[in-house]
């Protein structure tokens, strides 16, 4: 049997994986944003495949908003076609530029943009700054069960996750899966595949940063 991609699959979380519930909850219109991209590029879908690792089947679904991609799939296409995730999952057309020099940003309560999957609620923190290596992220973790997933997740990055609310449960391949509680936190390699779900009568609320490699 032929080896199936874990983006052909739905692949995961960054946190966490992918739904094919469309883009009404995210915020942002990924499938028309990559469209775009793609076609300003004159790439086919080869070639993006080629590019980000992601089958051509699962990113014509991303174009179409059939399937909703997870942050860890958005950061492999980012990272083929050298662009950077804020720019994918920003609610503005483009991110503001950012001087080196001195340069900040700032995330008010309830802002960010969002991103939203079968399986978790994300809002991006700080996406106006770019040229960062770090990408901080607020998400509520809604899979209670690692079946959820189409696919685990698993990137070229590590992840830095602090639990503000409720009970997370972190499962790996190499490791028997880890509960962290409130006040808790991990940091650990994200290239051995992991994901992420809650337990107990409340969703898991945890502000996790994303560094790449």
């Amino acid at each position: 049997m032929p080896e199936i991609s874990l983006a052909e699959r739905g692949d995961t979380p960054e946190a966490p994986e992918a739904s094919r519930n469309g883009d009404e909850a995210r915020g942002v219109d990924i499938g028309a944003r990559l469209l775009k991209l793609r076609k300003s590029r004159r790439l086919t879908l080869q070639d993006v495949s080629a590019m980000t690792g992601v089958s051509a089947s699962a990113f014509s679904k991303i174009e179409r908003n059939e399937l909703s991609p997870t942050i860890s799939t958005i950061q492999r296409i980012a990272h083929g076609l050298e662009v950077e995730l804020v720019t994918l999952l920003s609610a503005e057309d483009e991110v503001n530029p950012v001087s080196f020099a001195g340069r900040r940003s700032i995330s008010r309560a309830g802002s960010g943009s969002k991103h939203t999957t079968g399986t978790c609620n994300n809002v991006l923190l700080c996406a106006d700054l770019k040229n960062k290596r770090a990408t901080p992220i607020l998400t509520t973790v809604t899979a209670r069960s690692p079946d959820e997933y189409a696919a685990w997740a698993k990137s070229e990055a590590e992840i830095f996750v602090t639990v503000l609310e409720g009970t997370l449960v972190v499962h790996s391949r190499l490791y028997e899966p880890l509960e962290l509680n409130k006040g808790d936190s991990v940091y650990y390699d994200a290239t051995t595949e992991h994901t992420w779900t809650s337990r107990g009568p409340t969703d898991a609320v945890v502000l996790w940063v994303l560094v790449d490699l």
